[in-house]
């Protein structure tokens, strides 16, 4: 028996000689996260994504963290994407499109997203500081990378205004779990159809 549709989910695990993840992630939840990466400051900001996006997320990661903290982050987005990949099946009935502009404090953050099958992120969020916490700050544009291209999505994250290096990346992770919320979200006049013009995304 098929799931309704508010039962969007998947679980999926990945192994490497890097990293090792297990992740479960619901699109219609009310944005709990469980999460345990090794990276304090990852964490922080997946637990944004995961509240502001309104989705379930349960994630264990380990890896190669005495290198640094890269394999680790990409293979976190790699595993997330796939899984909203999975969980959004045909993708029948969703908004498709999906737009935020989040402050935080002095800093502003816009994204844009479109579930289109096409994998395309431009990043353009300069960063005052080379590192939060134990986090380079590099890292969340190489995880967002991995996120679009597995998710089969073109997301688009800019930073408006701020200075605050902390506050850029939380604003910029909220408007990312804003804009998503708003592209999943199932359009009640179409629950039934593909949005798109050639019938298949």
């Amino acid at each position: 028996m098929d799931l309704p549709a508010t039962f969007r989910t998947a679980t999926l695990t990945r192994t490497t000689s890097e990293t090792d993840i297990a992740l479960s992630l619901a699109l219609d939840g009310t944005g709990t996260a469980k999460l345990g990466t090794g990276i304090g400051f990852f964490d922080h900001m997946l637990t944004a994504f995961s509240r502001h996006g309104g989705f379930d997320l349960t994630l264990s990661a380990t890896g190669d963290l005495q290198i640094d903290a890269h394999h680790t982050v990409e293979d976190v987005g790699i595993v997330l994407g796939a899984a909203f990949r999975q969980a959004l099946g045909e993708k029948r009935g969703i908004t498709r499109f999906g737009h935020a502009l989040v402050p935080m404090d002095e800093a502003l953050a816009e994204a844009a997203v479109d579930i289109s099958g096409r994998a395309h992120l431009a990043w353009n969020v300069p960063f005052e500081r080379d590192m939060l916490g134990s986090m380079d700050t590099q890292l969340f544009e190489e995880f967002f990378r991995a996120f679009a291209g597995n998710a089969l999505i073109t997301l688009h994250i800019t930073r408006r205004a701020g200075s605050n290096a902390h506050h850029v990346a939380e604003a910029a992770f909220k408007a990312a779990a804003r804009a998503l919320r708003m592209a999943v979200a199932l359009d009640p006049r179409a629950l039934d159809a593909i949005p798109s013009t050639k019938g298949a995304l």
